[in-house]
């Protein structure tokens, strides 16, 4: 083999030993981009880790469960041959954004043996808006080139100044948004001024070129009591008309989801920490989950571990192939049908394959 190549038959024999050795919580992605654009791209891999929440408790205790999900996709991440290049982490490091659990979570991505590129999610972000993690952590929307790929990371849990300026103290917001079902939370956006950077950073970029967006919500509107919603997503969308191909990976939601719009590909990744429902099954208000995300069953929606996992992509002939890996379930993938015109399930797209989820509220 060339070196610095890697065939998608040796990478996935890689990742089948990684799996007969341990079901693990992360995300590996291999980009191979030669034909997503007009030009020739070395394939490469990266991995995804998102959502541990890890909660400190007092002194130096911290929730053991969430803790055990991140050590886990770290210590398999730094056991993989050949490595990926780069760690992605997708956010919400932090429960309640307290200095501590950055601190705790920094400490634990510090045993990563290759470089991260980081995330913000509303977790990491509302007890002092963003300024520890800028300080000590990352810039909270940039951009990067690798292999050829141009990679867009965007800050996409903003919201409105009326409902940041609504709390008394920090704590207060910060508690607010971080409820679980969000009653009193705000609608996530983008916000006017990254979107007039993410017209800048795109402008000389040209139409051929790979380009995938990380973000922490969904960039595209699901449910709005739970905040599985951008306001501004359809801005953004319009932005990225002109590629070819654009895909884009989030967190937040915990669950298999994936969605096409236009030249755009979405998918969820899974938490290292807890599952969550699909919105259908919680009817107070309506949802969007997209028609074609086929849901994920869970026989036992509060396991410690059942509904979480990890996954990794194969991005070939301008369109991705996403394998999740599930810790207590069974296997899915998901692809891009060049007929169907967007991603479907392989076994369980067909409604007579399908296993209905359970109704959780």
């Amino acid at each position: 083999m060339e070196e610095g190549k890697l065939s998608r038959k040796d990478f996935l024999r890689g990742a089948g030993g990684l799996l007969a050795a341990s079901i693990v919580p992360m995300s590996l992605v291999e980009i191979a981009c030669g034909g997503r654009g007009k030009g020739t791209h070395e394939k490469f891999t990266f991995a995804f880790i998102s959502d541990p929440h890890l909660t400190h408790i007092k002194g130096t205790n911290f929730v053991r469960n969430f803790d055990s999900g991140l050590n886990k996709a770290i210590e398999t991440v730094n056991l993989m041959f050949p490595r990926p290049d780069f760690v992605v982490f997708g956010g919400d490091l932090a429960q309640l954004g307290k200095r501590e659990e950055l601190d705790h979570g920094m400490e634990l991505l510090s045993k990563l043996k290759v470089p991260v590129k980081f995330v913000i999610g509303e977790h990491d972000y509302y007890l002092d808006l963003g300024k520890y993690w800028q300080d000590k952590i990352s810039k909270l929307n940039y951009s990067f080139d690798h292999k050829g790929v141009h990679f867009v990371v965007l800050n996409s849990i903003l919201t409105y100044d009326t409902w940041i300026n609504r709390w008394k103290t920090p704590e207060e917001r910060m508690n607010e948004m971080a409820r679980l079902d969000n009653p009193n939370g705000s609608p996530f956006m983008v916000g006017d001024d990254q979107i007039s950077w993410l017209k800048k950073d795109l402008e000389n970029i040209k139409s051929g070129t790979p380009l995938v967006v990380l973000s922490h919500s969904p960039l595209y509107k699901i449910y709005k009591p739970w905040n599985f919603w951008t306001d501004d997503a359809e801005k953004i969308q319009s932005i990225l008309d002109r590629f070819d191909n654009v895909t884009v990976f989030h967190g937040h939601v915990h669950q298999v989801l994936y969605n096409q719009i236009k030249n755009i590909s979405f998918y969820a990744l899974m938490s290292t920490a807890w599952p969550w429902p699909y919105p259908e099954s919680y009817t107070q208000s309506p949802h969007y989950i997209p028609k074609m995300t086929v849901f994920m069953n869970r026989q036992d929606p509060f396991h410690e571990r059942d509904g979480t996992g990890w996954a990794f992509v194969n991005m070939d002939n301008a369109r991705e192939e996403m394998h999740y890996k599930l810790w207590e379930n069974k296997d899915r993938i998901v692809k891009y049908d060049e007929s169907a015109g967007h991603p479907v399930d392989s076994t369980y797209q067909k409604p007579e394959s399908r296993i209905l989820p359970q109704t959780h509220y």
